[in-house]
């Protein structure tokens, strides 16, 4: 006999609630952004003006460790941590999640190209250029296609609950 497979969607708010609980007061400046996918959550907290970078890594380590487990646990999902600085955001303990694609003689040639020009050092990293440059020349439509998926994501809360 099968089991019941019950879908669940991690909304934003969710994380942020979760974040926003267990981050303890005065890491930050405000709340911590929190963006996520299906591998990774990523919590990103603005820095105060005197609090150096390295010296935020070291001593928050064993907590952040501590805030990471739980949420592993709790969200199926790995964490990783950034601080906005000086207008600068510096990310770290990210994770790289292996894709595979299937990419036909042009897509590949593209890719090559970008290696054999020095760009990148291989197709991996070439690939990664290429979604970092859709990002930064595509960002306008790119947050149109978030925006509506949010909505689609509100309504399929809203729906009914399969079972």
């Amino acid at each position: 006999m099968g089991g019941t497979c019950i879908l669940v969607y991690i909304t934003t708010e969710i994380l942020q609630t979760f974040f926003a609980d267990k981050v303890p007061a005065g890491w930050f400046v405000g709340a911590p952004r929190i963006e996520a996918d299906d591998d990774e959550i990523l919590c990103i907290g603005t820095l105060p003006p005197a609090r150096a970078v390295d010296e935020f890594r070291d001593a928050t380590r064993d907590a952040r460790i501590e805030i990471a487990t739980a949420a592993q646990a709790q969200f199926r999902r790995r964490v990783s941590w950034g601080v906005e600085s000086n207008g600068a955001t510096v990310l770290f303990t990210t994770y790289n999640a292996p894709l595979a694609t299937r990419l036909r003689l042009p897509e590949r040639t593209v890719l090559d190209t970008l290696v054999d020009a020095g760009v990148a050092r291989s197709r991996s990293d070439a690939l990664s250029w290429c979604v970092k440059m859709v990002a930064r020349h595509q960002g306008e439509w790119l947050d149109d296609l978030r925006s509506a998926l949010v909505s689609v994501e509100r309504v399929r809360a809203e729906g009914p609950t399969v079972l």
